[in-house]
């Protein structure tokens, strides 16, 4: 698969056979639906309404669809993927494209179909493409399938941009009038949704580049633009994104051996936390409640950084964070044009502790490695603007993280995701268990274990919005710290090769290889080298998740 993606694919696929008797209606009781019904929305403007106006073109969405075709191998866990077509469209509405995910987790998934509203013969906002460009077909594939495949790009006529890619069941062109091609005006080709991420629902065509996308599959980057959303009548207004938070909020579940638990900024900064400036080492400052003596702006040039208090007592206290003080924090932004909404929830830790390794039949603590001050650790909620429905859900994990279908989630009660913490590095899964970090094979890596526990988070509880930057700015005030650029912890001072000798001391010949090679593959970022920044520096804070 390709490591890069420069397009989004929000529309999905469209109708093809999966056997001799054609396509088949999807049973209801085959497609996953969320654990409670949605509530009734506090009144807005256009979110959540069904329908979305971006000034003379209408979106909606269809959930409803025809099986078409299978691979039965491929993909996550092997099983393969299906493709479907959407049925029962609106009367006015046409089909973008198709839709296809893999065969692992529950049907759950979207079409957007558009509507002209813009009164307008000689220009108007949809057109059908005047040809097809097959892209792909199975025929050549020796694998378990149904039928063949093939995937076609509408060719879009001057001025306007095909938005979603056709499958069909033959080799027989599509008809000009399954999928309309949207005028440029409404388009945009600069957001690139799950950019070398991994997703729980990626495809695995066998030499086709296709990648998950939240409307389906993207192919490549052949030729496809996303639709440009409008923040005025889409986005949710701030008792909308409180329902939605209510509604929403993940509960995390940290590991019954964790002890070092999140706190509030507030908690972290009234206990003791300490900001020091380059060259005045000897005189830290006390920070104010909320930040009020941080310095704002700048860059992160290693001139400024905060630590744990120097009493013994109250650093070990302070490392070990409040859970009962614990806040979320939320950033509420658009993403793909503003027909979705991410709303990401930062959870502070004031310390990250160390890390441990599974090498063979050996586990072992790695001393000081991973340990560092201030531990800032996210998930991201996506969410329909057509809707609100909750589409899925982005786990961070270190320096990087995944997307995972809200269909392959575990809820705590009504539509709140479970999210669970690994052990000392708080890295988010969506599942109990042990992850291995690094290349060392099934029985080599740095362990993130997770488990269910009574220690416990539910982030809708004493819920922070600190930035929803497309509201009114007098609707959400920044807290001071979070326009603090610089680092939240210092650097670390014991030597990170020095820490590993340590380790490799006690082990024998073939045990120390296979460890040498693990530590190699490790980033660093992982054994905690350096004091990490707040949520604002984040990559993903303007823009999509990012690796």
């Amino acid at each position: 698969m390709l490591s890069s993606i420069t397009t989004i694919l929000f529309s999905l696929f469209f109708f093809f056979l999966t056997c001799f008797n054609g396509p088949t209606m999807v049973d209801s009781l085959d497609t996953f639906h969320l654990p409670s019904p949605l509530p009734k929305w506090p009144p807005g403007l256009g979110f959540a309404s069904g329908t979305i106006d971006l000034g003379g073109l209408q979106v909606s969405q269809v959930t409803t669809f025809n099986k078409i075709w299978t691979t039965n191998e491929g993909g996550p866990d092997n099983l393969g993927s299906t493709f479907y077509e959407p049925v029962a469209i609106p009367q006015g509405f046409s089909s973008l494209g198709s839709y296809a995910q893999p065969n692992n987790i529950p049907l759950f998934g979207h079409i957007l179909v558009v509507k002209d509203a813009s009164n307008d013969p000689l220009n108007p906002t949809l057109k059908p493409p005047i040809d097809y460009t097959l892209l792909w077909s199975s025929e050549s594939l020796d694998i378990k399938k149904d039928g063949e495949g093939y995937i076609w790009l509408p060719n879009a006529p001057d001025g306007y941009k095909a938005v979603g890619h056709i499958v069909t069941g033959s080799s027989v062109k599509p008809s000009l009038d399954k999928v309309s091609c949207v005028r440029v005006d409404f388009t945009d080709t600069t957001n690139s949704t799950f950019d070398g991420l991994v997703n729980e629902n990626d495809l695995d065509l066998f030499g086709l580049n296709a990648y998950h996308s939240m409307s389906g599959f993207v192919v490549g980057s052949r030729g496809v633009a996303n639709l440009k959303g409008n923040l005025s009548k889409s986005m949710p207004n701030l008792n909308q994104i409180k329902a939605l938070i209510q509604t929403y909020s993940p509960v995390i579940y940290f590991h019954p051996d964790e002890q070092y638990l999140p706190s509030s900024v507030d908690w972290f900064f009234q206990n003791g936390a300490l900001l020091y400036h380059k060259g005045d080492e000897s005189k830290p400052n006390q920070i104010d409640k909320n930040g009020l003596n941080l310095p704002q702006g700048g860059s992160n040039d290693d001139t400024y950084w905060l630590d744990i208090p120097l009493d013994g007592s109250s650093k070990d206290r302070v490392k070990k964070g409040d859970l009962q003080d614990a806040c979320a924090y939320f950033h509420v932004k658009p993403v793909s044009g503003a027909l979705f909404t991410d709303i990401a929830i930062w959870v502070f830790y004031p310390f990250n502790g160390g890390s441990r390794a599974k090498v063979k039949f050996v586990n072992l603590s790695l001393g000081k490695l991973g340990e560092h001050v201030g531990d800032w650790e996210h998930v991201t909620l996506r969410i329909s603007n057509i809707n609100g429905e909750l589409n899925s859900v982005f786990f961070s994990q270190h320096s990087w993280g995944k997307w995972v279908s809200a269909s392959a989630l575990e809820y705590h009660t009504g539509n709140k995701p479970v999210v669970y913490a690994s052990l000392h590095g708080h890295a988010s899964y969506e599942k109990p268990g042990c992850v291995l970090l690094g290349s060392g094979g099934t029985d080599v890596g740095v362990r993130d274990d997770t488990a269910k526990s009574d220690k416990m988070m539910d982030t809708g509880v004493r819920a922070v919005v600190i930035a929803a930057e497309y509201l009114a700015a007098t609707a959400v005030v920044e807290p001071p710290w979070l326009n603090y650029e610089r680092k939240w912890g210092p650097k670390i001072d014991y030597d990170v090769d020095k820490e590993i000798s340590k380790v490799k001391r006690v082990m024998i010949w073939k045990l120390k290889k296979a460890f040498e090679r693990l530590m190699e593959s490790v980033p660093r970022e992982v054994l905690g080298e350096d004091g990490p920044t707040g949520p604002k520096e984040k990559n993903s804070w303007n823009g999509d998740e990012t690796v």
